[in-house]
């Protein structure tokens, strides 16, 4: 082993626990104040937040990507437009792109929500129905997409830029950037740069 990569290593030791931290006490917030009253259910999101907090600072560090890696607040960072980027987001090049593309159960897809673009997944296709579920979205019915504005976009490399990095829009111009939830980070890092039509699945090795 050579001393470069001994110092690699440390690096990323250090913004892996750097990362830890940022993301156990943001999700350790959301969760003081959140409306759960059911006790079991708050054990079982204490339980099982070790586990998602560190396969997050894992494969954000070990992601690559073209965005910055703000290792202190947990977050992508790149440089926001003045507008929210939807050239060529046309409902017709919308529903030719998922009409076209060979869709894949795990593909991190961007949607349209108010303000800003979230991250989303597609975990159900029905091909005979020609419809695929995403999980926070719902259904998406190919052959209707173009008369109904579900929101749902076509992932380009700025579309997925800018959802990563929370970045937010209003009548005037650009807002301040929203925090990512710890899934979104999640979706993030599945995000395969070379090739926006396969999702690459986040690998981690809980010991």
């Amino acid at each position: 082993m050579t001393q470069a990569s001994l110092w690699q290593q440390s690096q990323q030791s250090s913004q892996f626990a750097e990362l830890c931290n940022a993301l156990y006490e943001r999700e350790l917030l959301l969760l003081a104040s959140s409306a759960l009253s059911n006790a079991e259910t708050l054990k079982s999101r204490l339980q099982s937040l070790p586990y998602y907090v560190q396969k997050a600072a894992h494969a954000m560090v070990n992601k690559e990507c073209p965005m910055t890696l703000d290792t202190q607040n947990a977050t992508w960072s790149t440089k926001q437009s003045r507008a929210m980027p939807l050239a060529g987001q046309s409902l017709e090049g919308v529903a030719h792109w998922y009409n076209v593309n060979t869709l894949q159960m795990g593909l991190v897809v961007p949607v349209k929500s108010g303000e800003r673009i979230v991250l989303d997944c597609i975990d159900r296709i029905d091909t005979e129905t020609k419809r695929f579920r995403t999980n926070c979205h719902g259904w998406f019915v190919v052959d209707e997409l173009i008369a109904e504005n579900t929101g749902l976009l076509k992932p380009t490399k700025k579309v997925m830029m800018a959802s990563c990095a929370g970045h937010a829009w209003n009548e005037k111009g650009p807002c301040q950037p929203v925090m990512p939830s710890l899934r979104e980070l999640l979706l993030s890092c599945s995000i395969n740069w070379q090739n926006l039509k396969k999702p690459v699945p986040v690998q981690y090795s809980h010991n």
